[in-house]
């Protein structure tokens, strides 16, 4: 099989997993936000950013060093179980440390009466630790078939679990199915969820473990450990931009004076953030659906004598297509914004930047390949790195000012930076000709059209959508007619260029 295919049918079925997953974790947001007041959604929004965090620090980078380290001359089977021991090994002294000062990590936390919470998340993130490595191998081995299969019914099961406790037994007429509902568990529910789905993906790999002859090379772990450092760090950098917003507003909210309880005024304002950013989503799916397709496609183009041309070509559709989801969203927003729960409507003004945000990272991602085709991923580390320093400066001046819609425009700020700095260094390093006029024409146009949409708006609700509907086909038809434009001239030059050899 040509190795290009079959990377582009390997890449379809590792993508499809990973983003049918989020698809389907997104799409119980509507049972949280439903069942769920803000100050509790808030308590799962604040605990999964503490994970994101945690499972960068507890793998390490060892995944990458697996990868790198089996393409040299050691065994495989010797580097698979010697970092596979070494993920294990400190998965455990972190659950043991817990365990140990679980009590004081929940009071330090504000769930001083909800000790279990740091229990179960430690155990999640132990579990997805050590199976890190075994998905590894099979990514190695080239079973994406069993890989997907692992990972689907992980994320069935999670989904499954809860639905039943959330949607079945919560509100079940049957005694028994309601007693298995227990009210003081609440938002528990959820994690047990996600543990029990992480323990059944470790015993799925236990029949593949007990056959492997336990080695250990202390020699080559330092090597990896050397190796993987970097990654680490990079790791954390992209975290912070990811995850940071929704850990510290918790520190750096301003509490309005004569607050009856400020813990749960910060909880309910986390979770306001949390469920509004969630609708954000559909631009990170977005973003993450072209990653897939975009890594083997680009590596491969960059052997063409005319890659940058195509380079340049996919930057300009790639922002078209995330200007339209953007438009597409923020324009029919009085609809989107039922996927949540009315509670949680006061902090829809997030949405729009959270939007911007998500897109541009998109676009750094876009930038980036300049370093990797140039073998100076150290540059990239840096740029992620400047990231995470805009966006904990933002959220510091921000968040205690205009509260969680800070944390939203820090995101946009941090990836407007990151744009730049990536922008100007690629093109000292590896000049791509992008059609920044054009580029900017159209992010223009559909910011004007989106600020248009908020000064026409009535009081009637199907005047607005024919108002918007007429707003979104005119960005559409302006896009097309260029675009059409545009391939029209580059046919008839090659056309005239025919006639004139």
């Amino acid at each position: 099989m040509n190795p290009l295919k079959k990377l582009a049918g390997q890449t379809v079925v590792y993508g499809l997993s990973s983003i049918v997953g989020r698809l389907l974790n997104f799409l119980l947001v509507p049972l949280y936000t439903h069942v769920f007041m803000p100050a509790e959604y808030g308590v799962v929004t604040e605990l999964f950013a503490y994970v994101v965090f945690l499972q960068v620090i507890l793998t390490y980078g060892m995944e990458t060093g697996f990868f790198r380290f089996s393409q040299k001359e050691y065994s495989k089977d010797l580097v698979y179980t010697t970092s596979l021991t070494s993920l294990f090994s400190t998965s455990i002294v972190f659950l043991i440390a817990v365990i140990i000062f679980s009590q004081d990590i929940a009071t330090y936390l504000g769930y001083s009466n909800n000790v279990n919470y740091i229990l179960w998340f430690a155990l999640i993130i132990s579990l997805d630790a050590v199976t890190a490595i075994p998905f590894a191998r099979l990514r190695q081995q080239n079973k994406a078939m069993k890989f997907a299969t692992f990972k689907l019914i992980n994320i069935a099961l999670n989904i499954g679990l809860n639905l039943f406790f959330l949607l079945i037994c919560k509100d079940s007429k049957i005694d028994f199915l309601n007693r298995l509902y227990i009210s003081e568990i609440g938002v528990g529910y959820i994690f047990i969820s996600n543990l029990v789905a992480s323990a059944a993906t470790l015993l799925m790999f236990v029949p593949e473990l007990l056959k492997i002859r336990i080695k250990f090379d202390i020699k080559l772990l330092k090597l990896m450990l050397i190796y993987s450092l970097p990654l680490l760090i990079s790791g954390l950098a992209g975290t912070i931009n990811e995850a940071l917003d929704r850990v510290v507003l918790k520190f750096w909210l301003t509490i309005p004076e004569n607050t009856a309880d400020p813990h749960n005024y910060i909880m309910y304002q986390i979770g306001i953030y949390g469920a509004n950013s969630k609708i954000a989503v559909l631009m990170t799916l977005f973003v993450q659906t072209f990653r897939y397709a975009a890594d083997p496609f680009y590596f491969a183009q960059a052997k063409e004598t005319n890659y940058q041309k195509t380079f340049a070509d996919i930057m300009k559709y790639f922002i078209l297509l995330g200007l339209l989801i953007f438009l597409g969203v923020m324009l029919y927003i009085d609809i989107v914004k039922y996927f949540i729960s009315p509670k949680y409507f006061e902090g829809l003004a997030v949405v729009a930047p959270l939007l911007l945000g998500h897109l541009f990272v998109g676009v750094v991602y876009n930038l980036s390949f300049w370093y990797k085709l140039k073998d100076m991923t150290r540059l990239g580390i840096i740029i992620f790195v400047i990231g995470s320093l805009i966006t904990i400066i933002m959220n510091y001046i921000l968040i205690p000012k205009i509260g969680y819609l800070g944390s939203a425009w820090a995101n946009v700020g941090c990836y407007s930076v990151m744009m730049i700095i990536t922008y100007l260094w690629g093109q000292k390093h590896l000049p791509i000709n992008y059609d920044l006029k054009r580029i900017f024409a159209y992010f223009v146009f559909a910011i004007m059209i989106y600020i248009s949409s908020i000064y026409l708006k009535t009081d009637n609700k199907i005047l607005n959508f024919g108002i918007n509907t007429a707003l979104f086909i005119s960005f559409v038809s302006v896009a097309a007619y260029f675009e059409k434009i545009n391939v029209l001239i580059v046919a008839i030059r090659k056309i005239i260029t025919k006639r004139q050899k």
